[in-house]
């Protein structure tokens, strides 16, 4: 199985360092639902890692978060995209749980639900937590400039163990290159 995972806000859609608090706010980055569906079409599984820790600041329930995802499954939907697996962590950073990026639990939870291994699977982002996490669940990773991107990159450069991590304007344009290697 080719496994891809993604980080959700900054990635699939637009973030806001006030959170994505409603459907309404959950808007999806353009180009990103298609490039989903050229994966899908493609033969790859892709899947969701997404640290939420406004679920567990009290700033929407749970059923907020299904009601985005269903929204994000939907227009990923109508462009052959379909995900496998979203797993995502409703913990703040202090509950130190093992599921926040950068903890790789999230990939863990996704290789158990998918009973794979994410060994030289992508883990593309928009954060240094999330490429961390996936290099520390044997992922390969990849920064995308949209979301954080532009904010992470110089200390992805100054990463000694990740600054040769390749960099992408956005998902669609890692797909572009990722399918361009499979040919």
């Amino acid at each position: 199985m080719k496994l891809i995972i993604l980080d959700r806000d900054g990635v699939l859609n637009y973030d806001s360092d006030n959170y994505i608090r409603s459907v309404d706010e959950w808007q999806p980055i353009p180009g990103s639902a298609e490039a989903v569906g050229r994966l899908c079409n493609a033969g790859y599984t892709v899947a969701v890692a997404t640290n939420q820790s406004a679920i567990g600041r009290g700033f929407f329930p749970i059923e907020v978060l299904n009601g985005m995802h269903n929204k994000m499954s939907s227009l990923t939907a109508e462009h052959g995209g379909k995900f496998a697996h979203i797993a995502f962590c409703p913990h703040v950073p202090d509950d130190h749980c093992d599921c926040r990026k950068p903890m790789p639990g999230l990939i863990h939870q996704i290789e158990q639900a998918l009973g794979v291994s994410a060994n030289d699977a992508w883990m593309v982002g928009d954060s240094l937590t999330d490429l961390k996490a996936g290099a520390s669940a044997g992922c390969k990773t990849a920064l995308v400039m949209t979301g954080k991107g532009e904010r992470t990159l110089p200390k992805l450069k100054a990463d000694a163990e990740l600054s040769d991590r390749p960099v992408f304007d956005d998902l669609s344009a890692f797909v572009d290159w990722l399918l361009g290697q499979a040919e």
